[in-house]
This record gives C-alpha cells, structure tokens and sequence, in this order.
C-alpha cells in the first residue's frame, strides 16, 4: 500500500472506468428493447505479444456486459487487399456497429489506406480522417479512446482544465494530437492553453515544468522524472512499458513513461501504471461501440 500524502491524489483509471461501466447498463438495456446488442468487430494481424493481450483484454470487457466481441486474426503476412476486403465486409455486416484494426499492422502494410476504408459510422477508435475532422471542428463524432479516457478521468477527480496550461509529450495520431484538438476546445473539460512537445523538442525540461497539467505518450520507460515537473502538478501517465525485472515470478513488470516513484512526491496527482490510463482506454471503446449503436438505432445518447 502506498504511502500518500493529504495533499496528493492517486488517479484511479479502474475506480473511473467500473463506474462508467456501471452507467452502461441502462443504455444497453435500451438497446436490447429494441432487439440491438452492441457489437464489435476487432481485425488483429499477426502474433504481436502485446496486442494480443489487449485484444483478449477487451473481448473479455465485452463479454462482461453481455456485448458482441468478435477477433477476425489475420496472419502477420496478410495482404492489403485482404485486410481491405474483409473491412468491406464487416461495413455491411449488421451485427457489428463498430470495427477496430488493432495497431501497429506490420511494416508491409498501409496503416492510413486501412483506417480509412472502415466506414466513419463503424468507426469504434474514432480514428477515421472524417470523425477526425468531426472532432477537431467540435461537432459530435466517436472520440479517440484514449484522449476521450484521460477527459474522463480528469472530469471524475474534477481537475480544473481551463485556463490551464497543459504539455503534452508525444505527438501521435492516436493520443497527442487529438487530445490537444479536445482540450483546446470551449466544451467542458477544455479551453486549456495546450503545449505539444516531441522528439525534435528543444528544451524539452524547461517547458514541461511549466505545465499545470503534463501529458506524458513518448513510449520510453521512466523517462521523465521529478526534475521534468513543477510543484503541485498533475501528470497523466499514457505509457505501459515491460521492462525486465528478475525479482518477480514473470521476469518483468510494467512501468509508464513517467518515474511514478519520484515524481508523486512533488505533484498533486498523477496516473499509476498499471491501472491508470489504459482500463479508460478499453471502456471508451465499450463506450465508443455503445454510441454507434445508439446512432445506428436513432437513439439519443
């Protein structure tokens, strides 16, 4: 058990994420009046260890909730035009409102061509060029998961976000740039003044202590420590590392991008890894797919 200070928060993504999934109930119970059952479908290519997990991860959070989860598991040399034939299909498939490929795709393939060909109204990542789009001009459209779970979990602890200045580490398509398009906007929680920082990023040190609210998605173990934050800031945690560790019985353990052990010392609260980012990222997906159903129904959220 850790030892925490009166003034510091711990930012429990799984306390935040079970009682999301709570509130699901009622919407799916809707749904099922009406002979709906939410369904996704998930495109997994190849044998990565990692996205294995994730995919057996969010089969089994869809089960929980009595929805639709189907894996389609492509072999890792699996063709363009396979992958692309098979989103045709599940388009027009009527038993799933949400479809995800599941990344990173192998180096032979066209990440962009394939996201693209899943239809913006089965768009369960809200990753599409057109939800993106959607996104950035503040008109309604599924949310990327990942930024959509740290809105949440912000808005759970009641972190203030406006008029903040927030930095985030990492510019990827998936959380940097589409969480900064969301916190910029005026809609609550927004209208923060946002700070991207990259690999290229000079000065990197003197800039993320100036946020009152540091993002961190660079994919490097512990990379930022106590030196990279100011006093009495909040930090989200996006990364999940394996790095090895003999000392227990699986030979590794999960770390984030930020150096948890010293830098809760100096914040007011910050995300753990494991627990605090990614069980948001699965139930914005439950949450996401839950969405496209409704929309498909002619349900209002």
């Amino acid at each position: 058990m850790l030892a925490m200070r009166s003034d510091f928060q711990l930012l429990d993504g799984k306390l935040v994420a079970r009682k999301l999934r709570d509130a699901f109930a009622s919407r799916i119970d809707r749904l099922r009046e009406l002979g709906i059952v939410p369904g996704l479908a998930v495109i997994l290519v190849g044998d990565d260890p990692a996205s294995r997990v994730y995919v057996r991860n969010k089969e089994r959070a869809f089960q929980k909730l009595g929805l639709v989860s189907d894996v389609y598991h492509l072999d890792s040399n699996a063709s363009q035009e396979r992958i692309l034939e098979l989103i045709e299909e599940l388009n027009e498939n009527q038993k799933y409102h949400g479809i995800l490929v599941q990344l990173p795709l192998p180096s032979h393939l066209n990440e962009f061509e394939i996201i693209e060909r899943i239809s913006p109204d089965k768009d369960a990542d809200g990753i599409h060029p057109c939800n993106i789009g959607l996104m950035a001009t503040g008109q309604d459209c599924p949310l990327p998961c990942t930024p959509h779970g740290i809105l949440k979990i912000l808005e759970h602890y009641e972190l203030e976000v406006e008029g903040r200045h927030v930095v985030i580490v990492g510019r990827s398509n998936i959380v940097g740039k589409p969480l900064a398009l969301l916190l910029m906007q005026k809609r609550s929680p927004g209208n923060a003044t946002v700070t991207i920082c990259h690999s290229k990023t000079k000065n990197l040190k003197e800039i993320t202590s100036s946020a009152d609210i540091l993002v961190v998605a660079i994919g490097k173990p512990e990379y930022i420590d106590e030196s990279y934050v100011k006093n009495g800031a909040v930090v989200i945690d996006v990364g999940t590392n394996r790095i090895e560790d003999s000392s227990v019985q699986n030979g590794y353990r999960l770390v984030g991008d930020v150096k948890f052990s010293s830098v809760k010392e100096k914040v007011r609260a910050i995300t753990p890894v494991p627990g605090g980012v990614g069980p948001m990222t699965i139930t914005m997906l439950i949450y996401n797919t839950i969405y496209l159903a409704e929309k498909t129904a002619a349900l209002p959220k």
